[in-house]
């Protein structure tokens, strides 16, 4: 079993306990619920703001531990103070070490589209991402059908939030529907974990021109940003250039301002 599929196994368990602990019925009841979802979409098109959808990630399979112990809040706000459009929160405590109250903080203290970062397999999810306020939520081609992105994406939109359709290749691109805003292309292979910019090169040209583009994984350095922003690209995921400083919003920072 690759890791990919091993993770959405556990996620399937994880869900079903979830499910249990907390009803539908009780996350209706959240103060976030009935909150208003900020557009990612609209952040991202801003022109004082930089693109970059900065993420909040203490570890990874690929990595291992990144930065364990982030502060949320100096770190979400300080990465809005440095330009971002957008943040991005993993929850998958198993092999990302997030959580759900990493994204209940990070919305307490801004006012800006935040993406749920996680293993999205069950309308369940797409409830609790809602009530944990978050704007936008990842849906991953990889391990979903069309009809499941359709589903997801459908409850989302009724919601209020966004969809952020993640993409790997050409036939993955097949699964996009009108259900969803924003198409990522991750440049990582979440099979063997290898990462090359050249797949979002390779795949621009195929996305629909009225979706918001946006790259994902080995965007090392502000040059790269750059060079895909002129080939289209609008949105752009950082994570692990940023998390692996003591000080990830200093080097957002640094980083932002020598983008275009």
């Amino acid at each position: 079993m690759d890791i990919l599929s091993e993770i959405v196994a556990h996620k399937r368990k994880e869900v079903a306990s979830q499910k249990e602990l907390y009803p539908i019925k009780l996350l209706e009841k959240s103060i976030f619920f009935e909150g208003h979802p900020v557009s990612l979409k609209r952040y991202i098109q801003r022109e004082d703001k930089s693109g970059i959808i900065a993420e909040i990630k203490r570890k990874s399979p690929s990595k291992g531990i990144i930065n364990q112990y982030v502060s949320i809040e100096r770190t979400s706000i300080g990465y809005m103070q440095a330009g971002a459009s957008g943040l991005s929160i993993l929850t998958d405590k198993n092999y990302f070490g997030g959580s759900i109250e990493d994204l209940k903080v990070a919305r307490s203290f801004n006012f800006c589209p935040i993406l749920r970062k996680d293993f999205m397999v069950d309308e369940y999810q797409i409830v609790e991402a809602k009530s944990i306020g978050a704007d936008v939520i990842l849906l991953i081609a990889a391990v979903l059908d069309k009809q499941e992105i359709e589903k997801l994406g459908t409850l989302a939109r009724s919601l209020g939030m966004e969809v952020l359709l993640e993409v790997h290749s050409e036939e993955e691109l097949k699964k996009v529907t009108d259900k969803i805003d924003l198409i990522g292309v991750n440049n990582r292979n979440l099979k063997t974990f290898e990462t090359d910019v050249k797949t979002s090169k390779d795949l621009i040209d195929d996305i629909p021109s009225d979706f918001v583009k946006v790259t994902e994984s080995g965007l090392h350095s502000p040059e790269v940003v750059n060079d895909l922003k002129a080939v289209g690209f609008q949105g752009f995921l950082i994570g692990e250039m940023f998390m692996k400083n003591s000080r990830p919003e200093k080097a957002a920072k640094e980083f932002i301002s020598q983008t275009k």
